[in-house]
């Protein structure tokens, strides 16, 4: 436990000063939808299914160096829970950190490269439990994750911008959907704080 606390407080030291020393942070909300390729078999009688669909609120915080450079850190997840082949409900979390190239394209637009690495949290709730005793309503399994990412920012109003942005994921170990690749569509309205 001691090691997971004084692991925490380092990452936290390192957040801080990354973020004390930019020369911009952003912070956006957002929202989008997930697209992944659906079985083409039927040689399975009941294949998994496609990761798809949904809406995905996200929050993102960045920070961008004077350089170009910078840090990424987001969270998207499903606002209502889907349904896994028709009868169990379930919820996808995505988190992530990355890399941020960031070049300035116009005077009011600026473009986003991000390549890093998450965890991908799904829960799945015990709606039908019929056991004796307690019965577990969730269960829980994670996955790691690569994050490839970008997007077009642009300043439609001092600070505030708009930000239309792809996000592809490849998730290892994804067994309990029909592919790895899992695409999210989205759009972001964020604050630019510093210079921009």
């Amino acid at each position: 436990m001691r090691k997971l606390v004084l692991l925490a407080s380092a990452c936290a030291v390192f957040a801080f000063t990354c973020f004390a020393h930019a020369q911009e942070i952003d912070a956006a909300v957002g929202g989008g939808t997930l697209f992944a390729p659906s079985p083409i078999t039927a040689s399975q009688a009941f294949p998994p299914p496609a990761e798809k669909g949904g809406t995905y609120p996200h929050v993102n915080v960045e920070a961008i160096f004077e350089n170009r450079f910078g840090f990424s850190a987001e969270v998207a997840f499903r606002y209502k829970q889907g349904l896994y082949d028709g009868y169990q409900r379930y919820r996808p979390i995505f988190s992530d950190v990355n890399g941020l190239f960031a070049p300035r394209i116009g005077a009011k637009t600026t473009g986003e490269l991000l390549a890093g690495a998450g965890v991908e949290t799904l829960t799945f709730y015990n709606q039908f439990g019929s056991c004796t005793g307690v019965c577990p309503t969730t269960i829980s399994t994670n996955h790691f994750l690569l994050h490839v990412g970008g997007g077009v920012r642009y300043y439609f109003w001092r600070h505030f911008f708009a930000r239309p942005e792809v996000n592809y994921y490849f998730v290892i170990g994804n067994s309990e959907f029909h592919s790895n690749n899992v695409v999210r569509l989205g759009a972001s309205v964020g604050y630019t704080f510093g210079g921009k």
